[in-house]
């Protein structure tokens, strides 16, 4: 399986130095070799993923930034970054690794449901938050991700009172579980499979959204009219 090689990570640090369109055409070919070394091992990542998981898709984030609305008129992120998505609509989640000169940040969850699955996430919680704070208690998921994080409304959500016995779990936007792994375990053979390892352990959580998404209230299945 593919290695990511020092110098794919050597060359962020030069960017973060010389992040400029210059500096970075006299070294496209740098560039190119670095992309193509994190592109395959998006794609062994993926193949290894799909021995556990149904993946529907990968996507390998691109290094140029969109600077239109920002104030930091940077051209180039000082990262690679790369996701991977569940098959929908029955499977949900989705994997996302990070690799910068601090090492890698893996992240899985949920980070932007629409409205309506927000909304019915919301709607199990009121109904039956214990088995949402097991799914988030599984011992090997704290064990490698610790507690779940993300984005969450200031007071509650709309149609929820504020001292609601499951407040804490309403509030949130975002189900979100990251964790870090240093520098130095990038470049080892092993890394690639303690990637695969590291996302395994969120898959009780989302065999349980998935349950919950997969279904209305009542139990039924909420897309029994689309093909599998």
């Amino acid at each position: 399986m593919t290695v990511i090689a020092e110098d794919t990570i050597g060359l962020l640090l030069d960017i973060r130095m010389n992040n400029n369109r210059t500096w970075f055409t006299e070294h496209k070919d740098r560039y190119n070799e670095a992309h193509q070394n994190v592109k395959n091992f998006l794609v062994d990542l993926t193949s290894e993923m799909g021995k556990y998981d149904r993946i529907e898709k990968s996507k390998l984030f691109r290094i140029y930034r969109d600077v239109r609305f920002s104030k930091d008129k940077s051209p180039y992120h000082s990262h690679w970054s790369m996701s991977m998505g569940r098959a929908k609509p029955y499977l949900r989640g989705g994997y996302y690794l990070k690799l910068s000169p601090e090492g890698a940040t893996l992240a899985c969850g949920f980070w932007n449901p629409d409205s309506k699955d927000l909304a019915h996430i919301r709607s199990n919680i009121d109904l039956d938050d214990q088995s949402f704070r097991k799914a988030i208690d599984n011992k090997r998921l704290r064990e490698v991700f610790g507690t779940m994080k993300g984005e969450v409304v200031k007071s509650a959500p709309k149609g929820y009172p504020k001292d609601h016995p499951a407040i804490d779990l309403l509030r949130h936007k975002q189900f979100i579980f990251t964790t870090q792994i240093n520098r130095a375990q990038i470049h080892e053979n092993g890394f690639l499979k303690s990637v695969v390892k590291s996302f395994a352990a969120i898959r009780p959580f989302f065999d349980y959204m998935s349950d919950v998404l997969g279904h209305n209230l009542n139990g039924e299945e909420r897309y029994a009219d689309e093909k599998r």
